[in-house]
């Protein structure tokens, strides 16, 4: 049986990092890469559209991921996102085979979760998040929609993430800490949070 195709949306450094674990998990085949501006080509794989034309790519493909990175603001992820729901595209959870993701953890559609992150019991991760490269996330700590839990972050047990927050490599938000929405967490910093 063959693999269902997927675009990805958005084609730079980021979207890099997502064909390697798209590619190793090996659920989907990539079709092409979607981006506002022309002419790319990434990783081996052509550019077969723009933002503007997600509506006539839904005619053709069901299945479509972020590939956008998100470090100042979660903006473009979000309205990407909307318009990937509004156009009845499939978006699924990608998971690296590499990653540790408990049996009663609970991760929403669009997240990729990238190689040799941990996600811990009971942990609740939103929509549309990157859970990146060696994260760990612990147990029963909620991260909203829309966040960026950069490489190497420390999310410990009952944190809480707002939406569209970042966090950024090495940081480590305390156990319990409370972080409010679209937050910007310095790398390498401790967080205590509200």
């Amino acid at each position: 049986m063959s693999k269902p195709e997927i675009i990805l949306l958005g084609a730079g450094g980021h979207c890099r990092a997502c064909i390697d674990v798209i590619e190793i998990e090996n659920r989907y085949r990539i079709a092409g890469l979607v981006d506002r501006d022309e002419c790319k080509s990434l990783a081996g794989y052509d550019q077969i559209g723009t933002d503007d034309q997600l509506g006539d790519l839904r005619q053709n493909y069901t299945w479509a991921l972020i590939t956008v990175g998100q470090i100042k603001t979660a903006e473009i992820r979000q309205r990407l996102f909307a318009m990937l729901k509004r156009l009845d595209f499939s978006i699924p959870v990608i998971k690296s085979p590499r990653a540790y993701v408990s049996r009663t953890a609970t991760i929403g559609e669009g997240t990729i979760v990238m190689h040799d992150t941990i996600i811990n019991a009971g942990a609740n991760i939103g929509q549309n998040c990157i859970i990146n490269t060696k994260a760990l996330v612990e147990h029963d700590a909620l991260v909203g929609d829309h966040c960026h839990i950069s490489t190497g972050a420390i999310v410990n047990g009952h944190a809480e993430i707002g939406s569209g927050t970042f966090v950024g490599s090495n940081a480590t938000c305390v156990n319990g800490a409370t972080i409010p929405p679209n937050s910007f967490v310095k790398a390498g910093r401790l967080e205590r949070g509200e």
